[in-house]
């Protein structure tokens, strides 16, 4: 794989991980048509160049990931106050915010153990799947579509973050076990599940990226690991670096916008794309 390459799968990460169209299915494009072989190497590369997007995620959301991090462990060794009633305001409300943000982190640890658990155990079944990826990536990217006109239509959205409950968070975690296999948008599944369960979508939208951190963590740290044993690892750390380093840039740009762009439009314009896209792959995928 050489930089320019690297580049342009870089790019492609980072403009497509967190808008619901499907990074790994536009990534698994990108390598049918620049001409990418598929072999364990090029998985590796695929799989760690989302870290350069996590990375991003962090950075974006790392007051409240922190806050989340502390209440939960606070939680843990939680105490009532003796006093309640000479507790003043401020107190109060520092007190009623660690305890939301305590409930969010909980949730979200249930929400990663489903994608955890199939993303280990269906770990070979994955890969084989990377041999055909223009096929791969027109399957996922139809169901992504599906999903969204679902989560469209059937989702009420007049619910906020504050109001999950356990079971929200262990659907949603369903979801995203949709987002272990190529091709399937890990923000498209989670962010239809989330409207699903009644979330207005910037809140599905922010719980689902919020989610998306241990998974990618940690399937990039297991990735990881096997790329520190290649043989020829010099020559792939530059290529690596590269399409990290980009992925991570423009992956906070577009969490920004998307954000924004949720609180005042629909998910339909990425229906439409998904479908279009997926229909290209299809044809391409019994062509080529």
């Amino acid at each position: 794989m050489n930089l320019l390459t690297s580049l342009l799968l870089g790019i492609i990460q980072g403009l497509t991980e967190f808008i619901p169209v499907s990074s790994t299915a536009h990534l698994l494009i990108g390598q049918a048509l620049l001409g990418i072989p598929s072999n364990d190497a090029t998985f590796s590369f695929l799989v760690l160049v989302q870290l350069g997007t996590m990375v991003s995620l962090i950075v974006y959301f790392w007051k409240d990931f922190w806050e989340i991090i502390r209440a939960v462990f606070s939680s843990a060794s939680y105490s009532r106050p003796h006093n309640t009633e000479k507790e003043d305001t401020e107190t109060y409300k520092k007190r009623k915010r660690s305890t939301a943000n305590a409930k969010l982190g909980w949730c979200i640890l249930i929400a990663t153990i489903p994608a955890l658990l199939a993303g280990y155990l269906l770990k070979d079944e994955v890969k084989v799947l990377f041999r055909q990826p223009l096929l791969e990536a027109a399957i996922r990217l139809f169901a992504a579509a599906f999903l969204m006109i679902m989560a469209e239509w059937v989702g009420k959205r007049n619910r906020r973050l504050r109001s999950i409950t356990w079971l929200d968070a262990l659907v949603i975690g369903l979801f995203q076990i949709l987002a272990v296999f190529p091709g399937a948008s890990r923000s498209g599944t989670t962010i239809s599940g989330g409207m699903l369960r009644g979330f207005h979508r910037r809140s599905a939208a922010r719980f689902a990226f919020l989610m998306s951190i241990p998974v990618m963590l940690t399937a990039g740290g297991y990735e990881l690991l096997g790329v520190l044993r290649m043989p020829d690892l010099i020559s792939f750390l530059l290529p690596m670096a590269i399409g990290f380093v980009t992925a991570a840039v423009i992956g906070w740009f577009v969490v920004k916008w998307l954000l924004g762009y949720l609180t005042r439009h629909s998910l339909y314009p990425f229906v439409a794309y998904c479908a279009v896209v997926g229909a290209i792959c299809l044809a391409l995928s019994r062509l080529l």
